[in-house]
């Protein structure tokens, strides 16, 4: 899907969610910061994977709109050499959506679960968490050609990190997804990925330790 109609689905989106200014303006800004240079993993096409598997689990959401505003902020602030990245697009996200003139309630809620993407713990019952989470983990899931090249590139945004303390966060991160009590709330996602993901990770954490 080319960029423009990623750029139709934001301006019908931001319509249906209310706005009452020009939505293209700002879906072209989120555009631009989704197709940053130091992005090779978080890119628009990570993006565009999300919101494909947000509308794969859309039954499942309490209001799957909201879940795609989510969706096109949660990785909109991305800068590898930073921690504060969830933080600073949950911030965007609370000012893009109510200078859009989105209502408030609506704006809090995105926020929300923009910051829930640290963590990938929602709730039980948070439907909407549970979508978000399971759609931008999706990727753990493919097949192992998929998720190899999914690995290569999250390394090649910590470029600048020295081999053996890459290796040391990065088993830490996959130690850590392992470890949560499910990798996918929704029945669907859980089915489709997790075992695949499991087997996806536990591989990876093996190269990493050989």
């Amino acid at each position: 899907m080319p960029d423009r109609d990623l750029l139709a689905d934001w301006t019908g989106l931001l319509r249906r969610c209310g706005a009452s200014v020009d939505p293209e303006p700002y879906g072209r800004e989120l555009l631009r910061r989704w197709a940053e240079p130091q992005r090779r993993y978080h890119t628009t096409d990570h993006l565009r994977a999300v919101l494909d598997h947000v509308d794969a689990l859309a039954a499942h959401a309490a209001d799957p709109d909201t879940v795609r505003l989510a969706a096109w902020f949660h990785d909109a602030v991305y800068r590898p050499d930073r921690s504060e990245n969830e933080e600073r697009s949950a911030a965007l996200a609370a000012r893009a959506l109510a200078e859009a003139g989105l209502p408030a309630e609506r704006v809090a809620e995105v926020v929300r679960l923009v910051r829930l993407t640290v963590t990938h713990r929602p709730e039980p019952g948070d439907r909407d968490g549970e979508v978000l989470c399971d759609a931008d983990l999706a990727v753990l899931g493919g097949t192992p050609e998929a998720y190899a090249g999914y690995a290569a590139a999250v390394r090649a945004e910590y470029g600048f990190v020295p081999e053996p303390d890459f290796r040391a966060g990065r088993a830490a991160v996959l130690r850590q997804l392992l470890a949560l009590p499910a990798l996918y709330r929704t029945s669907a996602a859980h089915e489709r990925f997790d075992a695949r993901a499991r087997a996806n990770l536990a591989t990876e954490l093996g190269a990493l330790n050989g």
